[in-house]
């Protein structure tokens, strides 16, 4: 983990673009981008459907977890977040879980966009570890809850 966490003495803009990228993850574009195409027609609704019952799920499911595991960030172990943390608990991550709800989605309605969404929804997983608030255990573990509860909404459809 030490080896992927950001230096203190990293650029400014190196800082800046993690920080987007983590961004997507948050609460205000992943529903965003679940919930905005559900006025669309067709695909675009079914998929949207998807990956906004998939969100929600599966966010219900890491806020449950983080209170019943409450695992300590990695600030706690004496490395210095580059972003504000979002609360006190590590496992696991919601951005992580946000990310592949939302891409997922997406990817099942639409599978040509598959690389891209995953290749995105991975990299707000890392970018997590990269600003050190999460281990990397914690993003595996939200990426797994997002991917199982597509699974079952997908199943349930």
């Amino acid at each position: 983990m030490l080896r992927c966490v950001i230096t203190p003495t990293a650029s400014r803009r190196s800082r800046l673009a993690w920080t987007a990228i983590t961004y997507l993850g948050g609460t205000g574009p992943s529903l965003a981008a679940a919930a905005v195409p559900w006025y669309r027609c067709c695909e675009l609704h079914d998929a949207s459907r998807v990956a906004l019952t998939t969100l929600v799920a599966s966010h219900l499911i890491v806020q449950l977890m983080k209170r019943t595991v409450v695992r300590a960030r990695p600030a706690r172990s004496g490395l210095h977040p580059s972003v504000r943390e979002p609360d006190r608990f590590s496992f696991p991550s919601g951005h992580a879980a946000a990310a592949m709800s939302v891409a997922l989605g997406y990817a099942s309605a639409f599978p040509t966009l598959v690389v891209p969404l995953l290749a995105l929804a991975l990299l707000i997983g890392f970018s997590r570890v990269r600003l050190g608030v999460h281990f990397p255990g914690d993003v595996v573990a939200g990426q797994a809850i997002a991917t199982a509860t597509a699974g079952l909404v997908l199943l349930a459809s």
